[in-house]
């Protein structure tokens, strides 16, 4: 449906977007705060136990939720969010496989326990991989997947009599099979005179530590019983009007009304409504635009929906605010358009990754990020390899950074991981992701795996059942996953709405040859574009450089040869760029974490910028490139520099 007429696309897309989300069951709304609302972070020190049992499972064996973590044995203090890994000393806890118990002891408000009136919501932002949640020594919830939130209503077991104050326990296993994502397999070493007893390793495909914890917020949050639990935006354009398509689902009342209103950024009423669905008219709207690609860009409206329900126990009233972006997305045989003007990726590939904290989230972390984004010109990264927190999607809204949004299908290379068993759980997470990200006015394209082996027989039925399952879900926006097979063997692309290749020419073959970047890079993007007549983005590319290493004429691992290897790719880039080539993601934004291993000297080291956020040689030179493209848009020079200036940048 992507393809083609992208009027056409934009008259059919807010109508089949509308049906498709009708298919997501349950609401996963931001938790924020409003006159119906209140949230408790829990964020701070927790009690953790890594089970270093032989089979991993003497907690539960002596059922360590039935009683504070602290009666069954010796604690260690965890920050929450980050990864327990890297936090202490004990080299064991670092690599450990298997379960671990994290638990928190909290005081509650008075009304919370008493006011029968208000629903306790218990939310956690992400716990890698799989997770069991007790509150009081109740089991109340579990949750296969790393990256992504659940929750549960705890109000009957809060408001159960007097009580001031629950124990939330929460047990999280790392392990990874075959049919996870990302998946991994365990491996036995069984030769006794080299491994003792019970020895295994955690084996996985891909190139990223395997972090593990409490990554993300945990909080309580409150609604009144009946409440707003879900908001669905699609956006569309009529000439200058703007049109905000919503729905709002309601929960634990059949009697309500439902009252909408959209207010632009100075607070001033722009459109109303009434009802559960409907859509507001918006005159001279304002669109959102991507960083750089207008004088004005990310600009957001505030959809503010208040629900009045009649109850046994007399009027309830709930109110939530939505963040709301006006603009439109559609693909045809060489473009990628925005608001139906042509849009190119300049971005790159991420990790949720640094010192000390891992995976966890740290706002300090993420505005550094944001302000190298800007520095840089960029104006999208794709989410590699898994979906990100809410708050970096919250600030891609708000800065105009184009996301790729990305599930945790990286590594999929046996066949296994491709069976119907494997399949029903990416379809799941799909519907999860989309549940969350889908109003999100920065995400322009769902990404359903990295790098899978997709030349293999059943990844073609695989890769057809997942995406049209993914645009049944959300038929607003383009589908890709991201290869690195042969175009004549990949059985998943003939599905994709467009191609996005990773290589890496002189580097992993031909290593140290940069001349013949060029040769094989034009090769590649020729004969994807022969079989599929599909815009293409080169997803990754880069060298490996450590910082301070410097060699002339370039060699490998140094700050020149990861400089001169980008300059290579950029000379074929611009000349596709004219044709069908519609984006570039550098790999990587900073170093990261790997496994341990002879080819990667602490962690992966082709980011620009290293793991504490310091540019190498290559920053510079992307940053030139960069800032030199956004001003070749067809938008003056002068509508750049002010938005640089007003953000404290410059051009070059």
């Amino acid at each position: 449906m992507l393809r083609g007429s992208a009027g056409a696309w934009a008259v059919l897309g807010p109508l089949l977007w509308g049906c498709g989300l009708s298919l997501l069951q349950g609401g996963m709304l931001y938790p924020r705060e409003s006159r119906s609302r209140e949230r408790k972070e829990l964020d701070g020190l927790w009690s953790f136990r890594a089970d270093f049992s032989d089979n991993r499972r003497q907690g539960f064996e002596q059922q360590w939720y039935r009683a504070p973590l602290r009666e069954s044995g010796p604690t260690l203090d965890m920050p929450v969010p980050s990864s327990f890994n890297d936090v202490g000393q004990d080299g064991q806890l670092r690599s450990f496989v298997g379960w671990v118990w994290y638990e928190r002891e909290i005081t509650l408000p008075q009304r919370w326990t008493e006011d029968l009136g208000t629903r306790v919501v218990l939310r956690i932002g992400s716990a890698h991989y799989y997770a069991i949640v007790w509150v009081n020594g109740v089991h109340v919830l579990e949750h296969e997947g790393g990256h992504l939130p659940f929750e549960a209503d705890i109000s009957k077991l809060v408001q159960s009599g007097p009580l001031s104050s629950c124990r939330i326990t929460i047990a999280i296993n790392n392990t990874l099979s075959p049919h996870t994502l990302p998946p991994g397999t365990i491996l036995y070493k069984t030769d006794p005179s080299m491994y003792p007893k019970g020895y295994f390793v955690q084996n996985t495909k891909f190139d990223f530590f395997n972090y593990a914890g409490l990554h993300r917020a945990v909080l309580l949050y409150t609604t009144p019983t009946t409440y707003i639990d879900d908001i669905t935006v699609t956006t569309d354009m009529d000439q200058d009007i703007g049109l905000v398509n919503y729905q709002i689902i309601v929960q634990g009342s059949d009697h309500f009304q439902v009252d909408v209103s959209l207010l632009d950024e100075e607070g001033k009423v722009m459109a109303e409504g009434a009802g559960a669905e409907g859509q507001l008219q918006v005159p001279s709207a304002h669109l959102w635009w991507p960083y750089l690609m207008h004088e004005h860009p990310a600009y957001l409206y505030s959809l503010e929906v208040k629900l009045t329900a009649q109850t046994a126990v007399g009027p309830v009233s709930d109110f939530y605010t939505l963040p709301v972006g006006i603009r439109t997305v559609a693909v045809t045989e060489s473009q990628f358009l925005i608001n139906g003007k042509p849009f190119y990726f300049r971005g790159v590939n991420k990790h949720e990754d640094a010192d000390i904290r891992g995976k966890g989230f740290d706002w300090p972390l993420l505005v550094k990020d944001f302000n190298l984004l800007r520095w840089l010109g960029a104006n999208a990264f794709r989410t590699s390899h898994y979906p990100y927190a809410e708050e970096v999607l919250q600030l891609c809204d708000r800065y105009g950074i184009v996301v790729i949004d990305e599930s945790p299908g990286v590594g999929i290379v046996l066949a296994e991981s491709f069976s119907n068993v494997s399949l029903q759980h990416h379809l799941e997470v799909m519907e999860e992701m989309i549940r969350r990200d889908k109003n999100h006015p920065a995400v322009v394209m769902w990404s359903l795996a990295n790098e899978p082996a997709s030349f293999l027989k059943p990844a073609g039925y695989y890769f057809k059942t997942l995406i049209a399952h993914t645009k049944a879900l959300d038929p607003s926006r383009p589908v890709t996953f991201v290869t690195n097979t042969n175009y004549e063997a990949d059985l998943g692309a003939p599905y994709v709405d467009v191609i996005c290749v990773n290589s890496y020419y002189s580097w992993y073959h031909d290593y140290g040859h940069m001349e013949v970047i060029q040769l094989q890079l034009a090769t590649q993007f020729e004969n994807w574009y022969k079989a599929y007549q599909k815009p293409m983005i080169q997803s990754e590319y880069g060298a490996d450089a450590i910082e301070g290493f410097h060699e002339d004429p370039p060699l490998m691992f140094s700050e020149e040869y990861q400089k001169g290897l980008l300059q290579q790719y950029h000379v074929v880039l611009d000349q596709k760029r004219q044709e069908y080539v519609v984006g570039e993601l550098i790999w990587n934004f900073a170093d990261f974490m790997t496994n341990q291993s002879p080819v990667r000297m602490i962690g992966n080291r082709k980011g620009i910028f290293t793991r504490q956020r310091q540019p190498k040689s290559a920053a510079f030179l992307l940053r030139e490139r960069y800032w030199k493209l956004a001003n070749e848009t067809r938008y003056q020079r002068s509508a750049v520099t002010s938005q640089c200036v007003g953000s404290g940048l410059f051009t070059v």
